[in-house]
C-alpha cells in the first residue's frame, strides 16, 4: 500500500511553474487607472522582460517537505536544496539534506525538482502570456497594503505546468503577487482535488517566489501536503542593477 500510495504522490505534487516574476516599477511608465485584462497582461510582460535585463544572478537555499496522511499510511520527508540562478544558463539545483521517507524524497522531492529543471529548458510554454491563457478581470483586492488586480485564468490547452484559477498582479509592479488554482490537468485518476496556493514577495528591486504550497485529496482517502519555502535569496548587487 505504502508503494502504490507514493505512487499516486509523485504524480501529483509537481511545483507549480511561474515565469512571470516582475522587476519593482522604476517609474518610466504609467499604466492606466483601469487597465484591461490585455492592459494589464501586456505590463506584466513588460516587467518581466526588464527583470530578466537586470536579474543576472542569485542563490537561495529553498525547503521542500511533503506529508501524507490517510488510508493505511502515514508518511513524510524533508530537503533543503541550493539553487544557483544565472540569466545565461538558468537554475542549478544541488540537494544539501534530507530526512524522511526515502521513497518520498526518491520519487515525490527529487522529482519535483527534476520538473522545475524540464520546465526552464522552455520558459515561453509556461509563461502566464496569452500564447497560454486566456485572461478575465475580476476585480481588484488588496495584499499587505498594496493594491492588486485579480484575474481568472483559462489554460488555453492541457498541460502538467498549466493551471487554471485566479492571479492577483501587483497594481503597480505588475508582478504575481499570489496565485489561487488547480492543475490545468488532472496527473491521474487517483487524485481527487489539487488546490494550489502559490505567493511571491519583494526583493530589493525584484519580486521573486516566496511559497508554493498544495493540498491534494486522494480517491483511495486520505490527504497530501507538499510546501517549497524558497527561503532567502542572495542578490549579487553589482550585477542586479541597472
Amino acid at each position: 500500500m505504502r508503494l502504490f500510495v507514493t505512487g499516486a504522490l509523485s504524480l501529483l505534487v509537481l511545483p507549480l511553474t511561474v515565469t512571470s516574476t516582475a522587476r519593482a516599477e522604476s517609474g518610466d511608465s504609467v499604466p492606466p487607472s483601469s487597465p484591461s485584462a490585455a492592459q494589464i497582461v501586456a505590463e506584466m510582460a513588460r516587467h518581466n522582460t526588464l527583470r530578466n535585463e537586470d536579474l543576472k544572478h542569485y542563490t537561495s537555499l529553498r525547503h521542500y517537505e511533503v506529508s501524507y496522511h490517510g488510508f493505511a499510511a502515514s508518511l513524510d520527508a524533508k530537503m533543503d536544496v541550493e539553487v544557483d540562478y544565472s540569466a545565461s544558463t538558468g537554475k542549478s539545483f544541488r540537494v544539501v539534506s534530507q530526512s524522511g521517507s526515502r521513497l518520498l524524497c526518491d520519487k515525490v522531492l527529487k522529482r519535483a525538482v527534476d520538473s522545475e529543471e524540464e520546465a526552464q529548458k522552455d520558459p515561453a510554454a509556461t509563461a502566464l502570456t496569452p500564447a497560454n491563457y486566456r485572461f478575465t478581470l475580476d476585480g481588484r483586492d488588496t495584499l499587505d497594503g498594496r493594491s492588486a488586480y485579480v484575474l481568472d485564468v483559462e489554460p488555453i490547452a492541457p498541460s502538467k505546468f498549466l493551471y487554471k484559477g485566479k492571479i492577483w498582479v501587483d497594481a503597480r509592479d505588475f508582478a504575481v503577487e499570489k496565485i489561487e488554482a488547480t492543475p490545468a490537468k488532472n496527473p491521474s485518476f487517483w487524485i481527487e482535488q489539487t488546490l494550489i496556493h502559490y505567493t511571491s514577495a519583494r526583493n530589493g528591486e525584484f519580486w521573486l517566489p516566496q511559497q508554493n504550497r498544495s493540498e491534494t485529496k486522494v480517491r483511495i482517502g486520505g490527504k497530501a501536503v507538499f510546501t517549497i519555502d524558497y527561503g532567502a535569496y542572495q542578490i549579487v548587487p553589482q550585477l542586479a542593477s541597472r
